[in-house]
């Protein structure tokens, strides 16, 4: 069992909206956190799991069923596989709008099931469960981290041999099943398997829908439509380029990242952690892998993004409150970096203060141009969390 850190905010959340969702890719530990934060909650939960025949002829007449579990918390599993029931809750939750009633769990983003997301606006919290951090593991278990990623089971897996076995099963199952399970429409698993290779083969460069269509055979519309569900169903991530008002010619094509690394690695053919480290795969790998930890763990109020000209001077990562650009991160493999002329352009242009180098392991020292250099874990532990908070001013009253 792992203790997530998402579940102090999940419980926030039920105390506050009447229907919360959680989700995530299959397999990060949902029903298991969902069932957690019911229980410290108190409430007795009532658990229906929609890819169970029996549960889900229960919900047949959901309105009554519903209706008369009124004073329970009622955990539902992949929520999005019935979006009618979605109908039904909306004048459920206006008759009572107690807080924590109902807890969706789903393993495709809303936005790609027609409707649900209107139904319930003004109504319902979102929440994302990623895979494992480095916050939520034993820091010795770092490279494994890295290697696995960060699926529990994966992560737990007795051997790497076992782990490779998890993988391939994964891979499988979802191309051949999940993929039109989730989505409740035919897509051509053939094509998702030759796009999901094509895309470990390009993870952490610029996304091209014209090269990526031309090399599978596809239209430019099935490319981004394959992409979207890959997306939603959180098993990649495509990071915006940031422009701002800067006058110089920017690359403005996303960068697409394996959002876990696991499976990145079993498409690559790595085996071993040692087979990673000598992996054409690895640089964008742990470069994949340092957005991943950032983007769970950053305060709410950042966005990520990143940054490049057409000169070729690059910050892989962007934090941005508002629109201020508030630092700008390099991501080195080596323990030991050099910082390159085009970052110091990067935080040129962007005029940001703060600035780093991110490292599997490092000791934090401050580079030249007042960059610090810093381990991956001390930098998400002790300098993320207090990235872009303001000073509290003191306020004299007359």
């Amino acid at each position: 069992m792992f203790k997530r850190t998402i579940e102090n905010e999940l419980a926030i959340y039920l105390s506050e909206f009447p229907a919360v969702t959680l989700v995530g890719a299959r397999q990060t530990g949902k029903t298991t956190t969902a069932r957690k934060v019911a229980e410290s909650l108190g409430n007795q939960a009532v658990y229906f799991d929609l890819e169970r025949p029996s549960d889900r002829a229960k919900l047949i007449d959901a309105e009554t069923l519903l209706t008369s579990l009124q004073d329970k918390c009622v955990i539902i599993d992949e929520a999005q596989t019935l979006p009618e029931l979605f109908t039904v809750l909306r004048p459920l939750i206006d008759d009572n709008r107690r807080a924590g009633r109902f807890l969706l769990l789903g393993s495709v983003a809303p936005t790609l099931v027609r409707g649900i997301s209107e139904t319930l606006a003004g109504r319902i919290g979102q929440l994302e469960l990623g895979t494992l951090n480095v916050v939520e593991i034993p820091e010795n278990n770092l490279q494994q981290h890295w290697f696995r990623g960060g699926y529990p089971d994966a992560l737990q897996a007795k051997s790497d041999t076992a782990f490779l076995r998890w993988a391939q099963n994964y891979y499988l199952h979802f191309a051949e099943r999940d993929v039109n399970f989730l989505m409740g429409e035919s897509l051509s698993p053939t094509a998702v398997k030759k796009l999901w290779q094509m895309l470990a083969g390009i993870n952490g460069t610029l996304w091209n829908t014209e090269t990526i269509a031309r090399s599978l055979g596809l239209n430019r519309i099935t490319v981004n439509k394959y992409a979207d569900f890959m997306e939603g169903a959180f098993l990649i991530t495509r990071l915006q380029p940031w422009s701002g008002n800067s006058g110089k010619r920017l690359v403005k094509s996303a960068k697409v990242y394996f959002k876990d690394t696991g499976v990145l690695h079993y498409l690559n053919k790595a085996h071993s952690y040692t087979d990673l480290l000598g992996n054409i795969c690895a640089g964008g790998s742990w470069e994949g892998f340092v957005l991943a930890q950032i983007t769970q763990l950053k305060p709410l109020d950042l966005s990520c993004y990143f940054y490049r000209t057409h000169h070729g001077a690059e910050a892989d990562i962007v934090l941005v409150k508002g629109q201020t650009p508030i630092a700008c991160i390099e991501v080195k493999l080596n323990n030991a970096p050099t910082v390159s002329r085009g970052f110091h352009e990067v935080i040129a242009d962007l005029k940001t203060t703060q600035n780093f180098v991110i490292t599997p392991g490092s000791d934090v020292y401050t580079a030249k141009g007042n960059i610090t250099v810093s381990g991956l874990l001390h930098f998400v532990k002790n300098i993320l969390p207090t990235l872009g908070q303001t000073p509290l001013q003191s306020t004299v009253f007359n």
